[in-house]
């Protein structure tokens, strides 16, 4: 659900956008995206996202597709491409009604304290240019994971069939492990060819969602840092296919976007 917040003032709290995103007494919805203004010099607009338990949170790959489109459709502004003020930084999003829209994803980190994860006392494992930390899971197999930071972090596993994994189970367990200093984004990625993976996310404040941008992006980095992959990805949701393209520097997401 996207807002206007550029020609009425809107006030979001987190019990405004909880009320919103309810699926039976409000709109429903994953995500409750506010365009607004911009603070920085740089940026056309500034974009905040608030999760479905009305939390605010850094970044929302597949929002920002949804945002750039509802900048141009409601006459906020022609420009294209169109840079965004987020909460850690600039984005730049494009917007081609042929072949959907690109987002670039802005930094992209990998060490412990950028995703707020404690490793005091785990074990670790290289893998390619990778490090895994090994996560025990109450009543779950060990979780061996890859942090990756893309604004919001997070935690992404190797699996043998997304389809069969307890993702249920081991989701919630992973996204509010105490290890986790402000939660995370789990992801569970199953490798299908060297430029193809298939995805489940389960995310801060939503559960598991149809597909998740970042989470996209997050999977298909760790997979060429494990040396699994090779850009570009394309990342299969239960929500429709994402293309991520890295080099080791720029990310690059791109997919549809509709209202």
């Amino acid at each position: 659900v996207v807002l206007d917040g550029v020609r009425q003032a809107i006030e979001m709290t987190p019990e405004r956008a909880r009320a919103l995103a309810h699926r039976h007494f409000g709109i429903g919805a994953d995500q409750i995206l506010l365009v607004e203004a911009p603070h920085h010099p740089e940026a056309d607009f500034r974009y905040r996202i608030f999760n479905a338990d009305g939390g605010e949170v850094e970044h929302c790959g597949n929002g920002a597709r949804c945002f750039v489109r509802f900048v141009h459709e409601q006459g906020l502004s022609r420009r294209n491409p169109l840079r965004a003020e987020i909460r850690t930084g600039l984005i730049t999003l494009d917007n081609t009604p042929e072949a959907g829209v690109s987002v670039e994803m802005g930094q992209t980190r990998f060490g412990p304290d950028d995703v707020g994860f404690d490793t005091t006392g785990l074990q670790s494992q290289a893998c390619g240019e990778d490090t895994l930390w090994v996560l025990p899971l109450p009543g779950q197999a060990d979780a061996l994971l890859s942090l990756v930071a893309i604004s919001n972090p997070h935690a992404v596993q190797l699996v043998d069939d997304v389809d069969r994994h307890p993702v249920e189970q081991a989701g919630p367990l992973i996204e509010s492990h105490p290890r986790f200093r402000q939660r995370v984004n789990a992801g569970f990625m199953q490798v299908v060819d060297r430029h193809t993976i298939r995805l489940r996310v389960y995310e801060r404040g939503a559960g598991e969602t149809l597909a998740c941008g970042t989470g996209a992006c997050a999977a298909a980095v760790a997979g060429i840092r494990r040396g699994l992959l090779d850009s570009p990805v394309r990342v299969h949701t239960r929500g429709g296919p994402l293309t991520v393209a890295w080099d080791g520097r720029a990310l690059r997401m791109s997919g549809p976007a509709t209202t």
